[in-house]
């Protein structure tokens, strides 16, 4: 049986930096299940859409998550990013 999920790996990003927004990206690819240079394109991705901004603070990056943008996804993208993300996030 092939293996699937209802997230993309972009949305399971996003959790990861809801939840961490001082997360490395090495730790997001290990949570993710991808590798860092792909982590690396998906956060990169997230940043030129305008769902994270990156500041750097010393050696690290932090993030700030814009939760009020929409879904990428047609038929959905009058719901916001950040309606998924607190239903995810009170699931904890």
């Amino acid at each position: 049986m092939t293996e699937w999920g209802f997230l993309t790996n972009h949305m399971h990003a996003l959790y990861c930096v809801a939840r961490h927004p001082g997360i490395r990206i090495r730790e997001i690819a290990e949570l993710v299940g991808v590798r860092e240079r792909a982590a690396h394109r998906i956060v990169a991705d997230l940043v030129d859409g305008g769902y994270l901004t990156r500041r750097r603070v010393g050696s690290r990056n932090f993030y700030e998550l814009h939760p009020t943008l929409p879904l990428r996804r047609e038929g959905l993208d009058e719901v916001a990013i950040g309606e998924v993300l607190d239903v995810l996030l009170k699931a904890e």
